[in-house]
């Protein structure tokens, strides 16, 4: 089992950054792709960013040149950098992990960007 804990959200103006953390549990977080999720009120969770085991990334075009994940295998611990704020981007953002079969959620941290 994989716990995951989100933190770094807050209230942003536009232009601004804000990075974002999740902390897995457990002994297997370099075995796992994580990825970072959103969700705006009224629409459909949506794929933000994802990383996999070996570094390769894949980015929501919404985000790219934006947004940036990292990952500390050592620390198990996964990032978004995320500059250039926009209005838009305003979300629930949620970390997800898989192994496969296995998919994790974190339980999501808000971003508000707002002037």
């Amino acid at each position: 089992q994989v716990q995951l804990v989100e933190s770094g959200g807050g209230l942003v103006q536009p232009g601004g950054s804000l990075r974002l953390a999740c902390a897995a549990s457990g002994s297997i977080f370099s075995l796992l792709t994580m990825a970072w999720y959103r969700q705006a009120p009224g629409k459909q969770r949506e794929l933000v960013v994802t990383i996999t085991t070996t570094g390769n990334t894949n980015y929501a075009d919404s985000v790219k040149g934006r947004f940036t994940i990292s990952r500390d295998n050592a620390k198990n611990t996964v990032y978004l950098q995320m500059n250039s704020l926009k209005p838009t981007d305003t979300a629930v953002y949620y970390c997800n992990a898989r192994w496969d079969p296995r998919v994790y959620w974190g339980q999501g941290t808000q971003v508000t960007v707002s002037s």
